[in-house]
């Protein structure tokens, strides 16, 4: 094994974190550092700047702009007031009822917008002040929220696992978005047990039960939210278009059902396009970066060298999962998801291979993983945003936070070691 490369790309990588680099950059300067071992310096930047572009030079990455701007246009749209008059009527009764109603918005605004930072803003800025007017504990507000918000990650559509179909070299994202519903739903559930019965122990405040028709009112209200899903991920299945389409349409959709709504008009298109465009150009330039990282590591061997190694330990398929697992839960807490998911699926995809895991199952669990380290400082972008709007700290956010997270460790320890859970619904529709 060499160590050389390796060592120069970890220490190089960490240091300009430490220091205060952007992760983008701190991606590609390491990536450039750990070429300069093997080549000339000039060939070094040619190669590295070459690869940022080829990198992005790909028609499935064409969805994510796509999938961005249809989460801001939701986001503005008024869909997220319908999704939380829909879920009070379904579980606002329940101990914990606004926890509930929470978690439960969280998923579909996450599921339809596929943003974890979009869900937990929209949540939070409305449903955080009336947690707090019921008794709840702002901290606890914010944990649910936090948590709750990554689902939409997992429950497609979802541009996380577009970019891993993308590292993983094809893997059908039609597969991978049927894979993550089970698991999506799982985690959810665990996330409305923990919070359920926390907000029993507090002995928070129960909403009153709602009748039929009320149930039925919001949920007409809600359906053409709802029937996003439908479009989009019964599109792809159904094989009338790929996702990059999906994507498009989606756009659409979401543009006309947000004039539907009046809660758009053309005034507001200008910046609703400003931000998505903000948003695009921030991950793809870490999806440039990520992709030259995964390159020169490719060149160096060190996924080779990584796997032999890992494999030296043991050959036992738990052990070594359990240990990718660890791994993966140590990167979440220092690296946002898509650079992770571009840097770390070459190199434990030929191990869980050889282990006999199906591609698609491992997408699902380095996603669910790896959503969990959102929610973690230092770089836990969800984290932050959840303390803000709730204008708290995290300190006093972490005792909540802790129960929460056991659920999520949980769901992903079962999506792990039992492959049914995220391999049923893609056999049942012959992908």
């Amino acid at each position: 094994m060499e160590y050389l490369p390796i060592l120069v790309l970890i220490v190089s990588f960490i240091g300009l974190l430490i220091i205060g680099v952007p992760v983008a950059w701190s991606i590609a300067i390491s990536s450039l550092l750990t070429m300069m071992v093997s080549i000339s310096a000039v060939a070094s930047f040619t190669t590295v700047s070459q690869r940022i572009a080829t990198g992005l030079d790909s028609f499935a990455l064409l969805a994510i702009p796509f999938f961005v701007l249809s989460g801001q246009l939701m986001n503005k749209g008024g869909i997220a007031h319908r999704l939380i008059d829909f879920a009070k009527t379904l579980v606002g009764a329940l101990p914990g009822g606004l926890a509930l109603i929470n978690i439960i918005s969280a998923m579909l605004m996450g599921a339809i917008a596929g943003s974890a930072m979009a869900s937990a803003s929209a949540m939070g800025s409305i449903l955080g002040p009336e947690m707090e007017k019921e008794g709840y504990s702002k901290e606890f507000g914010a944990a649910v929220n936090i948590t709750s918000s990554t689902t939409g990650l997992i429950i497609p559509p979802s541009n996380v696992l577009i970019v891993y179909s993308l590292a993983s070299g094809g893997v059908s994202i039609a597969a991978l978005f049927l894979a993550g519903y089970i698991p999506g739903i799982l985690t959810g559930l665990f996330l409305m047990i923990v919070a359920s019965l926390w907000a029993k122990k507090k002995g928070y405040n129960v909403g009153k039960r709602s009748t039929l028709k009320e149930v039925g009112k919001t949920f007409v209200r809600a359906f053409p939210s709802l029937m996003l899903l439908v479009v989009v991920i019964g599109g792809i299945v159904a094989g009338v278009f790929t996702a990059t389409e999906a994507s498009a349409i989606a756009v659409l959709y979401t543009l006309l059902l947000g004039f539907w709504y009046k809660e758009i008009s053309v005034k507001n298109l200008p910046q609703i396009l400003l931000e998505s465009c903000g948003t695009t150009a921030i991950v793809m330039l870490l999806i440039g970066a990520s992709m030259s990282m995964s390159w020169v590591m490719s060149y160096e061997n060190i996924p080779q060298d990584i796997s032999s190694a890992l494999l030296g330990i043991s050959e036992n398929p738990i052990i070594i999962l359990l240990l990718i697992n660890l791994i993966l839960l140590f990167v979440g807490i220092f690296m946002d998801m898509t650079p992770a998911v571009l840097i770390f699926t070459p190199i434990f995809l030929p191990i869980i291979t050889k282990l006999g895991m199906d591609p698609v199952q491992f997408g699902i669990v380095m996603v669910l993983n790896l959503s969990i380290g959102l929610c973690t400082p230092p770089v836990g972008s969800v984290l932050f945003v959840g303390v803000g709007i709730a204008n708290t700290t995290i300190e006093k956010v972490v005792k909540p936070l802790l129960p929460l997270f056991l659920a999520m460790i949980v769901s992903l320890f079962l999506v792990t070691y039992f492959s049914e859970l995220s391999l049923w619904l893609p056999s049942l529709f012959g992908l």
